[in-house]
């Protein structure tokens, strides 16, 4: 052994040599890389450094330096394919370089004494993603991922291959100082301040994997804490190793007693009973060597594994180097005061027979050991025979179990084979120029024009079916094959594309390119989880992609700085020129006064900004308002646990409905066929007025008391239908083609038939009402006091007792506080078709009635959209899940009414901005010990809340698309008691759908609610065959190279369905 030392192997300044913090050597073994406290980041030749003491010897020295950092730069590391050069500083920025092929184009920087570069290493990323120093990286043994840690507490895990940011782990509480990577590649360690070494396990990412892919990576496998109990906390790091084997990991800084050691932990119990003593101080880092070694020499390639060491070398504060072999209980090696100050690193050579130190006192030194003094070499083959009992290679895949197994990921691979085709034939101009349309997988196919999508209509609201005359409404999108073979229509536009000429500004013609957009991406399996507003869903959005994403990490203001006009016009007007004042002096003014935040009033005239000017009182004779007074309230209300705004008088209400399509009415409902006004119905000649007036001045007699009656007049085309008299005056009018009804100043409610016809005796309620809603043939009526009331108006009958308010309005906690706060308000109340009453609160909540359990449910709350993945997004794997399994699955869920609540949700936390506090705490939680896995939990939770109220409420098509997403997400995460339990729930009565199947509907042809539990007997649930639903979620844990170990539990079912046969149970030939 012998130590090698050149002069010239150092970061020298001009008064002192630079601390050295990190060094390693490439692949290859050619080349050493140092990073210390003057920035630079320095290439070396090791073959120099090796004949340093041969005078003969005229090769370059230093290769390359690199100075992007703004800082002291305090690790250094290249990828294990030697393509890439990563480096961490305490300017809190990654960078990452790459080498040029080309020879340097320059000599040495003017200016300074730096020797002219050998190679050009070009800065290829800079990554930003901590928020304190970068103390320590790690690369994955393929480079499929780099992971940096830091003061910050974070480990953030980067892309190998694009850089891109998968994922912050906040699983620390205190400053994280070292990493080391499982050679088998299922494991990377992290040592923290915090007195732990935390095990995460992974699976190797692909190339095209996005951050929504990993959310269930990189989890936590293991905390160790024993052997760091008593730690010191004042090294500078904690750099462990990973032994070459796999068997054992090397962690710095522990201690056994009052003794500082290195803990040694073993793979699989992830004990550390084992301890390296030796050293005076703390150790700083460890280092095992990359190669395993016997004690005889051998040229045989088998050699027992009980006969392998493995070597590892410590270094620490005390200034001093061991090296211990497995085989000896004693190190090999000691050397003493090898600097003046503490070792900062350790680097081996690929070949494990010599190790590079550096020291904080600038000093830079090989140490070069005999052949045959640590042992003799064992072949890179058998160090990977090694790791396949660890599973080294297998990228995580599992191993298939049967041929079964493989037919279903056939089967499932088929349905996305057919979703990226069809989005790349889109892509290019393939696709048919027009797609008919389907109604909830059946009927008529419409014409696109007529066809509705997201709550966005064409210019047709239905479509009869001529053979059966059902309206079919919501269809989800289907593509019509063309009987007859012709010509693609989008070929010669294309062309045209390919070959358009565009002039440019100093008239050269140039051809524009056409954009190509890659098709081999790997799809996401995991949700891309976006707030989208309110406006945005109103509009409708292709392939429900969000227009606006909330970022609840700060509080919204509605608005922009100026207002409504700036929002509109923008905040870049021009000042307009004032006579007498100077240039600029206008724009100082405003600017001085709204230094302290106060906003200044302009006028945005046509000339430009002007400040605004007081104007002078109102006077004269005014226009008379809208309404007429308010209501006399009721005395009652005085004492009422619930107190609602109750409407003013009004002096004419007027309410516009189509003729024969209820959906199209405001009072309808919120799952219309579409959600615009009646006044853009393509039945507008067709329309149906109901007006009422209430009398707006005194009555003939000259009393007061004396009141003229209300008319309520009903009108098509403008010609009167029919009239009738009201004693009291009219708050509210609502109707559709089944009835009208009127809510008065008194408390009653008035009904008619749609010729005029009474048809119920006027409904006398508690206190005035409030909201009046229809839907079909269902009434809703909500009274000042909070009671709702809900009416069957074909059967004259009401499905459950009046239902109270107070529960949903926060009552309860509202009256623990110690000060009297405003409670929420109510925004909304509708109904579904099922009359199930559904409300929505000023603070974000959504509740809806359980007629059979008789109380109130939450379906949306400000909790959900801070803590899931899925808030206000029916998943980008939709799409995945409609183009595998046909047209069965719905595409206007957007429309439903929990997308609506959800759509409320973000629209009362964008205006009133209550997210942030609650964001703050979860981000608090998310740094926790015990809360690794919070949003993955959330998340499912948030799936299961929206399966359980769309079971409630009866929404066919919503039930079935969040049941898929949510068995995506378990499959995802391999949660196997989840899924055998799902499984186990559509089984059910499989064998029954045609016995139970008609059973299911009553005589108005409405479903009862029988197929609403998980356990019911009959073979349909919530509307959907057993058999069908269980069929998709098979398919979908079918899904290859990722549920393989879910195989165990599919495929049994998968026999059972015949998807694994030839050909299934409905027909559809399966690819092989």
């Amino acid at each position: 052994m012998r130590y090698i030392r050149p002069v010239w192997l150092t970061h020298s300044g001009e008064k002192k040599d630079f601390e050295v913090y990190s060094c390693h050597v490439s692949p290859d073994g050619s080349r050493l890389v140092t990073a210390a406290g003057d920035g630079y980041v320095r290439v070396w030749s090791t073959e120099a450094v090796f004949k340093a003491a041969d005078p003969t010897f005229n090769g370059p020295r230093q290769l390359a330096s690199m100075s992007y950092h703004s800082g002291t730069i305090h690790t250094v590391r290249f990828s294990s394919s030697g393509r890439y050069l990563a480096s961490g500083a305490d300017d809190k920025i990654v960078c990452v370089y790459t080498l040029d092929p080309h020879p340097p184009s320059h000599n040495a920087t003017f200016g300074t004494d730096e020797p002219p570069p050998v190679e050009t290493w070009r800065i290829h990323r800079r990554l930003i993603g901590h928020d304190n120093d970068v103390q320590d990286l790690g690369w994955s043994y393929d480079s499929s991922i780099l992971v940096s840690v830091g003061l910050d507490s974070k480990v953030v895990v980067w892309s190998g291959y694009t850089f891109e940011k998968l994922k912050t782990i906040s699983g620390h509480q205190s400053l994280v100082k070292g990493i080391t990577f499982d050679p088998a590649n299922k494991y990377f360690a992290t040592a923290s301040d915090d007195r732990t070494v935390k095990l995460w396990r992974f699976t190797p990412p692909g190339p095209n994997s996005t951050a929504y892919d990993q959310m269930s990576n990189f989890i936590l496998e293991k905390n160790i804490t024993a052997p760091f109990v008593a730690s010191p906390l004042t090294t500078y790091f904690r750099r462990c190793s990973w032994s070459p084997d796999g068997n054992h990991i090397a962690a710095a800084n522990a201690v056994n007693g009052p003794v500082s050691s290195v803990a040694i932990i073993n793979r699989g119990l992830w004990d550390g009973d084992i301890h390296l003593i030796g050293h005076e101080g703390p150790v700083e880092v460890c280092a095992f060597s990359p190669r395993l070694f016997t004690k005889t020499s051998t040229e045989s390639k088998g050699q027992n594994p009980s006969n392998l060491v493995t070597v590892i070398a410590c270094a620490g504060q005390d200034k001093a180097l061991t090296v211990w072999i497995t085989s000896n209980p004693r190190p090999l090696v000691i050397t003493q005061d090898l600097a003046l100050k503490s070792l900062s690193d350790l680097a081996w050579t690929p070949d494990g027979t010599k190790l590079f130190i550096t020291s904080l006192d600038g000093s830079i030194l090989c140490v070069s050991f005999e052949p045959g003094e640590l042992g003799f070499e064992v072949s890179l083959e058998e160090t990977e025979k090694t790791l396949e009992k660890f599973g080294a290679g297998r990228r995580g895949a599992g191993i298939i179990e049967g041929t079964d197994g493989l037919l279903l990921e056939e089967k499932s691979r088929e349905g996305e084979l057919r979703g990226a085709e069809g989005r790349m034939g889109a892509l290019m101009g393939d696709a048919p120029s027009s797609q008919a349309m389907t109604v909830n997988g059946n009927g008529t196919p419409i014409p696109p024009s007529v066809a509705s999508i997201n709550g966005v209509t064409g210019s047709n609201d239905n479509v009869e079916n001529p053979a059966d005359g059902q309206t079919k409404l919501n269809g989800a999108a289907d593509q019509t094959k063309s009987a007859q073979p012709s010509d693609d229509p989008n070929k010669e536009k294309l062309e045209r594309l390919k070959s358009r000429v565009t002039i440019t500004k100093d008239g050269k013609k140039r051809i524009a390119p056409l954009l190509l957009s890659s098709s081999g991406g790997h799809e996401s399996s995991l949700p891309r989880a976006q707030l989208m507003s309110a406006s945005a869903n109103a509009q409708g959005s292709k392939g429900d992609a969000p227009q606006t994403i909330l970022d609840l990490s700060k509080p919204f203001d509605g608005l922009p700085r100026g207002g409504l006009a700036s929002l509109l016009l923008g905040n870049k007007r021009k000042w307009a020129k004032i006579e007498g004042a100077e240039d600029g002096h206008v724009e100082k003014k405003v600017a001085l006064s709204s230094r302290d935040g106060a906003v200044s009033i302009l006028s945005n005239t046509t000339e430009g900004l002007v400040p605004a000017r007081s104007g002078s009182g109102v006077s004269g004779q005014q226009s008379t308002p809208e309404f007429i007074r308010p209501a006399v309230l009721n005395a009652s209300l005085a004492v009422s646990q619930v107190r609602l705004a109750v409407p003013k008088i009004r002096r004419q209400i007027v309410q516009t409905y189509g003729e024969s399509d209820g959906s199209s009415i405001p009072g309808a409902g919120i799952d219309a066929s579409n959600g615009t006004h009646p006044g853009n119905s393509r039945q507008t000649q067709h329309e149906i007025i109901i007006e009422a007036r209430n009398p707006s001045q005194l009555p003939a007699t000259g009393k007061i008391q004396d009141q003229e009656p209300c008319r309520v007049t009903v009108s098509r085309k403008g010609q009167p239908m029919w009239q009738d008299f009201l004693p009291r005056s009219t708050l509210l009018l609502t109707g559709n083609q089944i009835f009208w009804a009127a809510a008065c100043e008194d408390g009653s409610i008035h009904a008619w038939t749609p010729a005029g016809r009474r048809l119920v005796n006027a409904l006398i309620l508690e206190s005035q009402p409030v909201i009046l809603e229809c839907k079909n043939k269902w009434l809703l009526c909500v009274t000042a006091a909070g009671m709702c009331y809900v009416w069957d108006m074909k059967t004259l009958s009401s499905p459950h007792p009046p239902v109270s308010l107070a529960p949903v309005l926060d009552v309860a906690v509202s009256s623990l506080q110690d000060h009297v706060t405003p409670g929420p308000a109510v925004t909304s109340a509708h109904l579904n078709s099922e009359g199930r009453i559904v409300v929505s609160l000023s603070n974000g909540d959504g509740f809806a009635y359980s007629p059979s359990m008789y109380v109130w449910q939450r379906l949306t709350e400000l909790w959900w959209a801070v803590g899931s993945q899925y808030w206000n997004t029916t998943d980008s794997s939709v799409g995945n899940l409609r183009s595998a399994l046909g047209s069965k699955v719905a595409s206007n869920v957007s429309s439903g009414v929990i997308p609506f609540l959800e759509r409320g949700t973000t629209s009362e936390t964008m205006i009133r901005g209550k997210s942030f506090l609650l964001q703050r705490l979860v981000k608090q939680l998310l740094s926790r010990e015990g809360y690794e896995g919070f949003e993955s939990t959330v998340s499912l939770a948030h799936l299961e809340n929206r399966m359980a109220g769309a079971m409630m409420l009866g929404s066919k098509e919503e039930f079935q698309v969040y049941l898929f997403m949510y068995a995506k997400r378990l499959g995802a995460e391999g949660l196997k008691s989840k899924v055998e339990e799902l499984l186990r729930g559509l089984l059910g009565g499989i064998g029954d759908e045609e016995e139970n199947g008609e059973a299911m509907v009553d005589g108005n042809g409405h479903r009862n609610s029988e197929d609403r539990t998980w356990d019911n007997t009959s073979g349909v649930l919530c509307g959907w065959p057993r058999r069908e639903l269980l069929k998709g979620v098979v398919l979908i844990l079918g899904t290859p190279c990722k549920n393989r170990d879910l195989q165990r539990i599919t495929v049994p079912y998968a026999n059972i369905l015949g998807v694994t046969e030839g050909q299934d149970t409905e027909g559809d030939v399966m690819i092989s």
